[in-house]
């Protein structure tokens, strides 16, 4: 009676930490039907599953779009426009901006077709079906194999099960796994290649709050811009010409003026990155006392360095502006998810799961075997993984983070390349393949140097040589490191100093002159160079003493964390435990609301207009509000695009996001856009891990807003004409 008590509690924690609401999780839209559309229906979806996503028909899912690599975006027009966000355009509006013509600066409006400017390497992607392919993925392997065997067969039998999917087609196609490989997916994608830049606007509005804002509520930044997508004359993928036309989608979202109120339905669709649900309580303990303390402080110091100098330079500001946010995007977000994690006692719930989990297993011999211990297994794999793993992130956030450690590498297979000459009895076939390598260093070099401060990058060295002395253990150092101490007394400033006096690395007047050089001179150079020595001691390093090791432990974790997905879906096969982000389509849905960050605060779900002016700092960069903008707040020119004689700017709700979900559009009942999602709150940033109901918040621009912006500041209207605007 006492174990059958026991085993009731646990089922009870269990059922509080499994999704008792919907909000948690990004479910594939093939799926909806039989998992969520009854409860989706529920909560105020005046749509059906098939009106989301079907095969048969134009759905939802075709107006949903892959924005190059790491963003979402939705059409909003039958001419092939498109909505995203501000900061996933923002390189493309530096690459196109100069000092003179700063787009960033001032906005970027094409008033014609011809206006618009291409984009050359930016592809957006529509999935065009998605299939189980489960049982015939995994027919092909057997209990018995190890997990390099495993891993290949799975390879080959998916590439071969996506190629003939997309036989005599121009489509492209993909399996992927979920539930760490004990499912897999099929997605037939159509992939577009001519892209065009419309328009974004000032920095001053797509970027207002800058870093200060930034993973914060409340917001108020319209982190919007515009592309087009381009076709051949049949509307089918084609590389820019100037004969291409406007595509004409298969769907585009209707755009929405109705608005929302607290508790209203959402709907988020996109590419969300990467989330790791089903992680132990070992690696988040890992996690939060570990890996992202140092992350943290790394990025910290490097961030520093990079403002002294940007303070300093207009021209380094502009061309650093979106380094400078990459790396300040995820300091600030690991500052949160850690303290989220912490704050949500993450690892304490993990472990009570856990230990649910063993009751279950050890319960019943069937389960004992393959269950039973999982745990004690993860908790020697994490022990051994805890000596290795700052070496690991080390060699990314301090090694390889000053940009003149990555450059050199660039060297490597030139000379490799070259020294490949001396065994070729044909000397014109040897003299071709030096003129390949000499073009594609010279390439190389320009890309390099073409957004870069040399000031920037030699502080960056200094700082980060001497924290990877200081924090990480001799075993993982490079033999350089004991002539920095001999030579320098471990003054790392001095040691970069000299790298920067004495590398062909450092400049691309000294790599311009290591190329005229003969080949023997070229490698004396090399072999005596202190940037490309310490890169290549750097690199041997990782792959002789680091990497194998952390493959190899790595394998086995996910082994046994294959193992435990399969095991705790077994445990609950009537909960819906949806599958982690790994970059495929997906669906999140929620509701509008607001949330209490900490005692005594509570934040409602939307901003206005009025909290720019309040915010607003002309001496402030990040808070600069543009003159018309102010205008049009003091005259309450809102036009159609109001409220009440306000101005919605922003909202959040309680929709399930990731990275890769900025630009995915906000989704009302009825299926029209009301929102593009940009952000999460900085308390919620711990749903790559764990969803907390009351925390998790996604924020996004109001469409409302973003039309008042096109129309009112930009005054580019016949943007909105194209458009399907739902009064």
């Amino acid at each position: 009676m006492q174990q059958r008590t026991k085993l009731a509690f646990w089922w009870l924690c269990w059922m509080l930490w499994l999704p008792a609401r919907a909000d948690d999780g990004m479910w594939l839209p093939n799926l909806i039907k039989a998992l969520n559309e009854q409860d989706m229906q529920e909560r105020g979806l005046r749509l059906t599953a098939e009106d989301i996503y079907s095969v048969n028909r134009s759905s939802l899912k075709d107006a949903i779009l892959q924005f190059g690599r790491g963003c979402s975006g939705a059409v909003v027009s039958p001419n092939g426009l498109l909505l995203t966000n501000y900061h996933c355009a923002f390189s493309y509006l530096q690459r196109h901006s100069t000092v003179d013509n700063n787009f960033i600066e001032k906005g970027f409006w094409a008033r014609s077709l011809e206006e618009e400017i291409a984009n050359p390497g930016l592809t957006v992607t529509f999935i065009i079906r998605i299939e189980d392919v489960t049982e015939r993925v995994l027919e092909s392997v057997s209990p018995d194999m190890g997990e390099e065997e495993r891993e290949a067969k799975i390879k080959e039998t998916s590439s071969r099960i996506a190629a003939e999917a997309v036989e005599n087609t121009d489509y492209k196609a993909s399996v992927e796994p979920f539930y760490y490989g004990n499912e897999f997916y099929l997605f037939v994608k159509q992939e577009f290649t001519d892209v065009r830049l419309v328009g974004a606007p000032p920095s001053s509005i797509g970027q207002f709050g800058g870093e200060t804002d930034n993973w914060e509520w409340p917001r108020h930044t319209g982190d919007f811009a515009l592309f087009r997508i381009y076709a051949g004359p049949e509307n089918e993928p084609a590389n820019f010409s100037q004969a291409n036309v406007p595509y004409e989608p298969r769907y585009y979202l209707p755009v929405s003026l109705q608005g929302y109120k607290e508790g209203d339905f959402t709907m988020v669709m996109g590419f969300p990155g990467r989330s790791q649900q089903f992680l132990t309580s070992y690696a988040l303990k890992q996690l939060t006392e570990k890996i992202n303390p140092h992350r943290i402080a790394l990025r910290g110091k490097r961030l520093e360095v990079m403002e002294n100098v940007m303070q300093r330079n207009d021209t380094v500001r502009l061309k650093y502006a979106a380094k400078y946010a990459g790396i300040a995007n995820y300091w600030k977000k690991w500052q949160g998810e850690t303290r989220g994690l912490q704050r949500f006692d993450a690892v304490t719930r993990k472990q009570e799961m856990e230990a649910e989990f063993t009751l279950w297993a050890q319960a019943d011999l069937q389960r004992r075997l393959p269950y039973g211990t999982l745990l004690p297994q993860f908790e020697r794999d994490y022990a051994a993984l805890d000596s290795l793993i700052l070496a690991f992130e080390y060699m990314r956030e301090a090694a390889f983070a000053p940009e003149i450690m990555v450059f050199a590498r660039n060297f490597d297979p030139y000379i490799v390349d070259v020294r490949e000459l001396d065994k070729k009895e044909d000397k014109k076939k040897g003299k071709a393949r030096q003129d390949q390598a000499i073009e594609r260093l010279k390439s190389t070099t320009a890309n390099h140097f073409r957004n870069y401060s040399r000031a920037i990058d030699q502080a960056t060295l200094a700082v980060c040589l001497e924290a990877y002395a200081r924090d990480i253990p001799p075993a993982f150092h490079p033999p350089l490191f004991e002539k920095i101490k001999a030579q320098y007394g471990n003054n790392f400033r001095a040691f970069a100093n000299e790298v920067f006096k004495e590398s062909v690395c450092a400049s691309p007047e000294k790599v311009a002159r290591f190329i005229e050089r003969p080949y023997k001179k070229q490698v004396q150079i090399l072999q005596h160079d202190p940037a490309y020595q310490l890169s290549r001691e750097f690199m041997l390093l990782y792959r002789q003493h680091i990497l194998p090791n952390y493959v190899a432990l790595n394998a086995q974790l996910e082994l046994n964390t294959r193992r435990y997905v399969a095991g705790l879906r077994e445990m609950f096969q009537d909960s819906l435990l949806a599958p982690d982000a790994n970059s495929t389509l997906r669906i999140a849905y929620g509701t509008v609301e607001g949330y209490r960050p900490r005692n005594g605060v509570i934040y409602t779900y939307q901003t206005t207009l009025e909290g720019i002016l309040e915010k607003g700092d002309p001496n402030v960069p990040e808070f600069t509000v543009p003159d018309t903008l102010a205008k049009l707040y003091r005259e309450k020119d809102y036009g159609r695009y109001g409220v009440d004689g306000t101005m919605p700017v922003a909202f959040i709700a309680s929709n399930h996001t990731v990275g890769g979900n900025s630009g995915s559009p906000v989704i009302n009942a009825d299926g029209h856009l009301i929102g593009l999602n940009f952000d999460r709150v900085w308390e919620g940033t711990m749903s790559d891990f764990t969803y907390d109901p009351e925390q998790c918040r996604n924020i996004s621009v109001d469409v409302r807003y973003i039309l008042f912006i096109i129309d009112k500041v930009a005054g580019a209207t016949h943007l909105i004409d194209e458009m399907t605007v739902i009064e």
